[in-house]
């Protein structure tokens, strides 16, 4: 029998709310949950009223856990209270980017590297939502063949941007039914009926974006191998929620479509939805809501001696986010038991 843990959730943006509600889902032994943010105010979530407090360094005396709730590439909560909290004597998991490649934070994917909270010192990186979907299915035969080389285009719902751009998607939607002028503020351009290759910002030299920077370096910290060679183009599209990345994998051995199903379809956290003759393949609108990442369209790629084609669909801020942070907690309960 686990005993009932104090959990604060700081932020109630989209990552913050569904926490909130996936910790219920769960039926994590909760003995209090507190929520902060920058302002005091009520929210209400499932039909449920809570108090939102506003959080200060003396916030977390008494605390168990405490998440960190920020959207993708959000900065500034955990950076400002973070080691406070863990002062205090909490364990703090935090989903922005502050601290995931600092080699003294574990970076971790439950399913896949839950090794790496051995010895942690109270503070535990979530990564990044694709890099969390993709390793999700890469990581199994990864295992089994060694990846050489991956080559990812992500295809990315503006629940991962935060509650703003899931209002601006629906105005510029409702704004074209009526044949009225669409209006952006939350991304440059129109992302309703478009797509925009930049996610992040661009810096350096290179041409890439942050974003597509994470999904090399997380994918090589939480693999622990830097030897895979990775190249991914991340873009924004106009889907609500759940992302989805096409992937072409080298590997050193040979695998066969039909052993990369097999390994799959054993993976926890993983569901293989592989029949496309039938129209039957993973898709953002399946896989959001549900806990699993979908795989499917697994097939020969026929440019390399040994290598497979995928594509695969997952919530990004359940898996990719909240639900993965909420793993990661539970990992630790069951490692304390």
């Amino acid at each position: 029998m686990v005993k009932k843990k104090k959990v604060a959730v700081v932020g109630v943006g989209a990552v913050g709310v569904e926490m909130v509600r996936l910790l219920e889902k769960r039926e994590f032994p909760l003995r209090s949950l507190t929520i902060f943010a920058r302002s005091e105010r009520k929210v209400e979530i499932d039909g449920f009223t809570f108090l939102v407090k506003v959080a200060t360094p003396e916030s977390f005396k008494g605390m168990d856990f405490v998440f960190f709730a920020g959207t993708e590439g959000a900065k500034g909560a955990s950076q400002t209270f973070g080691q406070a909290a863990i002062n205090s004597g909490c364990i703090v998991i935090d989903n922005g980017d502050d601290f995931r490649m600092d080699p003294r934070v574990p970076l971790v994917i439950p399913e896949i590297n839950p090794e790496a909270l051995a010895g942690h010192h109270g503070l535990i990186a979530n990564p990044n939502c694709s890099t969390i979907i993709a390793l999700m299915a890469l990581a199994p035969l990864h295992k089994v063949a060694k990846i050489r080389r991956v080559v990812m285009s992500t295809y990315q719902a503006v629940s991962g941007t935060g509650a703003p751009a899931i209002g601006e998607l629906e105005k510029q939607v409702g704004a074209w039914a009526r044949k009225r002028r669409l209006c952006n503020s939350v991304y440059p351009h129109q992302i309703a009926f478009n797509v925009l290759p930049s996610i992040g910002s661009f810096k350096g030299n290179s041409g890439e974006s942050t974003e597509e920077v994470k999904m090399r370096v997380e994918t090589h910290k939480i693999l622990d191998d830097t030897s895979i060679r990775i190249n991914s183009t991340c873009v924004r599209v106009p889907v609500f929620n759940g992302h989805s990345i096409s992937m072409n994998v080298e590997f050193v051995k040979r695998i066969t479509p039909e052993q990369a199903r097999d390994i799959l379809s054993k993976t926890n956290g993983v569901k293989v939805i592989d029949d496309p003759a039938n129209n039957i393949y993973p898709m953002p609108i399946s896989a959001s809501g549900k806990c699993d990442v979908e795989v499917g369209r697994i097939r020969a790629d026929q440019t390399v001696r040994s290598g497979l084609s995928l594509w695969c669909s997952g919530d990004n801020i359940w898996k990719g986010a909240a639900q993965n942070a909420i793993q990661i907690a539970e990992c630790l309960l069951s490692k304390s038991k």
